[in-house]
């Protein structure tokens, strides 16, 4: 099942849902998580992605989880076009597992959950092979709230964040399956909230039929897509889903953003580089490795001038 996110409202009920099974094997594979960090990247990265379907086209949100637990900080960051990526500080932090799950809270620990909206887009990255823009950027105009963690479970974070920071109830659940090989077998994610005006006995339907759901990761592993947990969601009562869009893994570092940033080190740094023989620069968001040998690096340094 291709990765995607799904919108839909019924009787003053809004839902937004995502499958994110393959991004998150990606940020794994990518990253060498172990099952702890697997699960808790995953559970970030999927909440991004459903708090930025939210926003305008030039919107972003970041996620930054930062606990004092053995994984260390947790942080993602999505588009509305359904475009995520993230990282773990410790990617390879392993506990036990707790009650017969994946012990995500004891990974986390204490701390706080901050979340930045960015508006006012003020720079554009291309993705080349899709012909799609991708902005993860430096944008205007940051909102960040924070508030401390409840549990470090990330889904009850990010509910408990919604309710006290924005004053938006809404019942949050995540979740990542880790096979025994460490691969991500399935995970997904949903967001429900109320909206003004929305009738009792439209909610405690609502309610009823959360209460009856199992395990999000459950339900994409057994092949649900997002319509047919849309459909769960609203059981009992007329809704439609109002749009669907893929979602993925993509960073937008390149070998140019990397020779920007050698650059704005200074004239110093770099010489300093070319007399080492080259540079290593692996990305926190995506693991990839760039390496700038001599003649690129006396290049750059020569391109700063005196």
């Amino acid at each position: 099942m291709t990765d995607h996110l799904a919108k839909a409202n019924a009787s003053g009920v809004r839902a937004v849902v995502a499958v994110t099974t393959a991004l998150c094997e990606e940020a794994r594979r990518r990253h060498d998580c172990y099952p702890v960090a697997a699960a808790a990247l995953g559970r970030t990265m999927t909440a991004a992605l459903l708090l930025a379907a939210d926003l305008k086209d030039d919107g972003a949100i970041t996620i930054r989880i930062d606990g004092d637990g053995p994984l260390g900080k947790v942080v993602a960051d999505a588009i509305p076009s359904g475009y995520v990526r993230g990282y773990v500080a410790n990617p390879q932090a392993d506990l036990p597992l707790n009650n017969g799950k994946i012990n995500v809270g004891g990974g986390v620990g204490q701390g706080l959950i901050h979340v930045t909206r960015f508006t006012n887009q003020n720079l554009v990255d291309t993705k080349e092979d899709t012909n799609e823009t991708a902005r993860f950027t430096r944008l205007n105009q940051p909102f960040t709230g924070s508030v401390p963690l409840v549990s470090g479970e990330i889904g009850e974070d990010v509910a408990n964040y919604l309710l006290v920071s924005e004053q938006t109830p809404s019942t949050v659940a995540l979740g990542v399956l880790v096979n025994p090989d460490l691969t991500v077998a399935a995970a997904g994610g949903f967001i429900v909230q109320a909206m003004p005006g929305a009738e009792d006995a439209v909610l405690a339907q609502v309610e009823q039929n959360l209460a009856a759901m199992p395990p999000v990761s459950q339900m994409v592993k057994q092949g649900e897509d997002a319509a047919a947990i849309l459909s769960r969601i609203f059981a009992g009562m007329p809704s439609s889903v109002l749009e669907s869009s893929e979602v993925a893994f993509y960073c937008h570092c390149s070998d140019e953003r990397i020779e920007n940033m050698l650059v704005s080190l200074g004239r110093k740094e770099l010489a300093e580089m070319v007399l080492e023989g080259q540079a290593e620069v692996r990305c926190h968001f995506c693991g990839e490795l760039y390496q700038i040998g001599r003649e690129r690096l006396k290049q750059l340094h020569d391109s700063t001038g005196a």
